[in-house]
């Protein structure tokens, strides 16, 4: 099993984790309402997990530019 993270703005992969079996309180998962983890997480047929997170150059491109919050994708 693998736990891929990548941006949620511009698709960058951003790390992956393999693990036999991993809590889900040690990735934080806790932490998150149920609507926050199904924007965010996905679970493929190959029992991969897939984390929507955010990268440091669109973390950078929206605190300087609020209004990219709307916008689905990004390109930098």
């Amino acid at each position: 099993m693998a736990i891929n993270y990548n941006c949620r703005h511009c698709g960058v992969k951003l790390g992956s984790i393999e693990a036999k079996s991993v809590e889900t309180a040690r990735l934080g998962f806790n932490m998150l309402t149920e609507q926050e983890r199904a924007e965010m997480i996905n679970y493929s047929e190959t029992g991969d997990i897939h984390i929507k997170s955010i990268c440091e150059d669109c973390q950078e491109s929206i605190a300087k530019n609020p209004g990219y919050y709307e916008t689905d994708y990004l390109i930098h």
